[in-house]
């Protein structure tokens, strides 16, 4: 730290206040004039600054709970749920029990507070205890350390740091829209390549040229020594993922077998949850047992790639949503499963089109993978800066 720069502690310079919550079954305590915030909402906040909340409470509300309202420039921080949103407030405010307002003295600008923090994330989850979730209590934030320049060093910093958060954030949106467009590229290719059906092409359900089966839907006892068992959270986009799997017993996995009989080349779908319809190859030869998840198995009329490819398109996932049946966590039956419509191109039309979506697939994530280095990039930047604001050398 420069010469001129004293260290204090968060509580030696800043008043921390408790957030709470007025029960939620009183009609009078909510729908009042003062705004009230939450982590939820922080986290969707693309502006440092927050004038109006998505809830507010009464007086009643605010005399019967611990919230309290806080002045406006103060930096609100999440301490649980996640540890490390912020906000800054330009009205009075109050915030719920996860929340901690910072009161800044007159010696600190609130920005040169809100920069400064959002450079300590780690170091607040670090401090954070808890065994269902880390929560970071009014103590051990009073007790974190920070530098103070004299005020014109803080609003020179700010303004420094305001330049440059400004013009990363403009540069990561730039990344990220080309990151969208990338995969719009694919997706509409695929919509109109499943669309515009040539001479030869028919339309039939998948059970009708393929073998369709699922896994079970049994529950069964997991062992530390066994076979993998595969689920519909192990189907992602970019394939299949034996990471976090677990084993069930040789005997158990032999009685699944017989129903579900997985072989390298089949394809796997996912069959509830909010992933349902994701498909994906079986490009591994280790035996496993699935659950909750549809088995299509290779057949001599349909290559693999051409289904698979329809089953990432656009009109599938429309299938899919039609279909789909239950409440809370939605499900595709295997009867729906079956009567899956597919176009089926003559067979050597098939190939072709599977490599033409093979190579248009690889230059898409040639292209994602840039654009997610850039993004990578932009954040290390941002992270680097701060630190160089809070060390002394801006």
């Amino acid at each position: 730290m420069r010469n001129r720069w004293l260290s204090k502690t968060i509580g030696e310079v800043c008043d921390v206040i408790n957030g709470g919550t007025p029960k939620t079954g009183v009609a009078a305590y909510w729908d009042g004039p003062h705004q009230w915030i939450a982590p939820a909402e922080m986290g969707k906040r693309s502006s440092p600054y927050v004038s109006r909340t998505h809830r507010t409470i009464t007086e009643d509300g605010l005399r019967n709970s611990s919230a309290r309202l806080l002045p406006p420039h103060s930096v609100i921080l999440s301490c649980r749920a996640p540890i490390g949103h912020l906000v800054i407030n330009t009205e009075p405010m109050a915030t719920n029990q996860g929340c901690k307002g910072l009161v800044p003295a007159e010696s600190i600008d609130d920005k040169f507070l809100y920069y400064y923090l959002t450079s300590i994330v780690e170091l607040l989850n670090d401090l954070g205890s808890g065994a269902t979730f880390k929560e970071l209590s009014g103590g051990k934030l009073k007790e974190v350390s920070i530098p103070v320049p004299p005020l014109s060093e803080q609003k020179r910093i700010v303004r420094i740091l305001d330049e440059a958060v400004n013009g990363i954030a403009s540069a990561k949106a730039y990344s990220e829209n080309n990151l969208r467009n990338a995969r719009a590229i694919f997706d509409s290719h695929l919509t109109s390549r499943f669309t515009e059906r040539g001479p030869g092409w028919k339309e039939v359900h998948l059970s009708e040229i393929c073998e369709v089966k699922d896994g079970t839907h049994d529950s069964p006892r997991y062992v530390t020594d066994g076979v993998p068992f595969v689920t519909q959270k192990n189907i992602r986009d970019e394939g299949l993922s034996f990471e976090k799997l677990k084993l069930i017993s040789t005997d158990d996995h032999d009685n699944y077998y017989r129903r579900s009989n997985v072989r390298q080349g089949d394809i796997l779908i996912s069959m509830i949850g909010a992933n349902r319809g994701m498909a994906c190859i079986v490009d591994d030869s280790r035996i496993f047992s699935i659950k909750n998840v549809g088995l299509v198995k290779e057949s001599s009329a349909l290559d693999q790639r051409f289904l698979l490819y329809f089953l990432k398109s656009p009109q599938a996932a429309s299938y899919v949503r039609a279909a789909s049946k239950g409440g809370a966590q939605e499900f595709l039956g295997l009867t729906e499963l079956r009567r899956f419509p597919i176009p089926v191109a003559p067979l050597p039309q098939q190939r072709s089109i599977a490599c033409e979506f093979d190579s248009l697939r690889n230059e898409t994530q040639r292209l994602e993978s840039i654009y997610q280095r850039k993004l990578a990039a932009l954040d290390a930047l941002k992270k680097s800066l701060l630190n160089e604001a809070f060390t002394g050398q801006l």
